[in-house]
C-alpha cells in the first residue's frame, strides 16, 4: 500500500497506473503552492468527478485543524491536478452549503470514513471542488 512521498512518486513516475486506484477507491495528486514557503507540495488525495469537476476532501482525518494543502489552496487557490496520466491547472474552491451536501454524499459513497472523521471533530469538514482550467 503507497502512502505519502513514496505514493506521489510511484504515481508520477507510473501516470498512475500505480497509485490511481488505492485501498478500494481511487486518487489524484493536488499540487498546491505554500502559503508560507512559495515551494509547491503535492498530496495524494481521494476524489470523486462531479460533472467537469474533482471533488476531494479537506478531513485529515477527522483532526480539529485542517489539512496544510487546505491552507495552501485557501491563500492561493491555482493549482495542478493529475488524474491518470491527465495533468491540468485547476482552481480550488471550497463547495457552498448549497452544494455540500450531494457532494459530502457523492465522497462518503467512495469512501465511508469521511462521515466517521466528521463525527471526531467538531470543525466542518470541507468539500473542494477542482475546476480545470483551459
Amino acid at each position: 500500500m503507497l502512502y505519502g512521498k513514496e505514493h506521489v512518486e510511484r504515481y508520477q513516475q507510473t501516470d498512475g497506473a500505480e497509485g490511481h486506484d488505492w485501498n478500494g477507491t481511487t486518487t489524484l495528486l493536488l499540487t498546491t503552492t505554500g502559503r508560507k514557503s512559495g515551494q509547491k507540495h503535492t498530496t495524494p488525495l481521494i476524489y470523486q468527478r462531479h460533472g467537469d469537476d474533482y471533488l476531494v476532501v479537506a478531513s485529515k482525518g477527522g483532526a480539529d485543524a485542517p489539512p496544510l494543502w487546505y491552507l495552501n489552496l485557501e491563500a492561493d487557490p491555482e493549482v495542478e491536478v493529475q488524474v491518470l496520466a491527465d495533468r491540468f491547472p485547476a482552481r480550488a474552491r471550497t463547495a457552498t452549503p448549497e452544494e455540500k451536501p450531494e457532494m459530502w454524499r457523492t465522497m462518503a459513497a467512495t469512501w465511508p470514513d469521511y462521515d466517521d472523521y466528521q463525527r471526531k471533530t467538531s470543525r466542518e469538514i470541507p468539500v473542494v471542488v477542482l475546476e480545470r482550467e483551459s
